[in-house]
């Protein structure tokens, strides 16, 4: 597996099938997000706190959702409707929450260890999300598998890492300042909140791309199986 090209691909279905996966992005953000916000304005403190798990479980729900909505378009085409890619999800949900949390703990406290060892994690679980929507793995086998799938390829899906969210970085700037200049009417709440929901939307959908083009990459080169290019 090669960074550049998994990057080179995930691109070109960016671009291919932008209309339908910033959609599915879109709406489930807009909903993690409002559902953030009220369990703060409802629960005070304790609303924040929850909802700080809340959003790390969110995170893996959006990159699950969009998982499946990658899977759909890989063959040139999407085939299911921001409903039907919600209910694909559906019976995931709870794994990939827990995981999602479990994994954010380890690889924090990694980084406060000398920052290596959260860096390692970080690769090694990479594909956790895939590995669950798409195999139906459990919470601790999601963790086990995707580490037996990036074995021998850790410096490349490392640099994948690296790279997609250096992309991210210089095209979030970019953005970030046009939409300040955009939003800068309206109240300072409303355009974090604003500028929030319409980066998660536009980036989201590419880091879903990378690491599950990197995902069947990994697998076909592993267990040798036929894997079909991304139309």
């Amino acid at each position: 597996m090669r960074p550049g090209e998994v990057l080179g691909e995930a691109w070109g279905l960016y671009k291919a099938h932008w209309r339908h996966l910033l959609p599915v992005a879109f709406v489930v953000y807009l909903l993690l997000s409002l559902f953030v916000l009220l369990l703060a304005a409802l629960l005070g403190w304790l609303g924040v706190i929850a909802g700080v798990f809340v959003s790390l479980a969110g995170v893996f729900w959006l990159q699950g959702t969009l998982v499946v909505a990658v899977e759909d378009v890989r063959d040139g085409r999407a085939d299911l409707s921001i409903r039907e890619t919600l209910s694909r999800v559906r019976p995931r949900m709870n794994t990939l929450g827990v995981a999602g949390i479990l994994a954010a703990i380890g690889i924090t406290l990694g980084l406060l260890l000398l920052i290596v060892p959260g860096l390692v994690l970080a690769t090694w679980w990479l594909l956790i999300v895939p590995v669950i929507v798409l195999e139906s793995r459990s919470v601790f086998e999601s963790f086990g598998r995707s580490r037996e799938l990036v074995r021998g390829n850790g410096w490349n899906v490392f640099g994948l890492i690296v790279l997609t969210f250096l992309i991210l970085i210089a095209v979030g700037i970019v953005v970030g300042l046009l939409l300040a200049l955009v939003l800068s009417p309206l109240p300072e709440w409303l355009e974090q909140y604003v500028q929030n929901v319409v980066s998660n939307t536009i980036f989201a959908p590419f880091v879903a791309l990378a690491f599950t083009l990197a995902y069947f990459k990994l697998r076909g080169e592993r267990e040798h199986v036929s894997v079909p290019p991304a139309a």
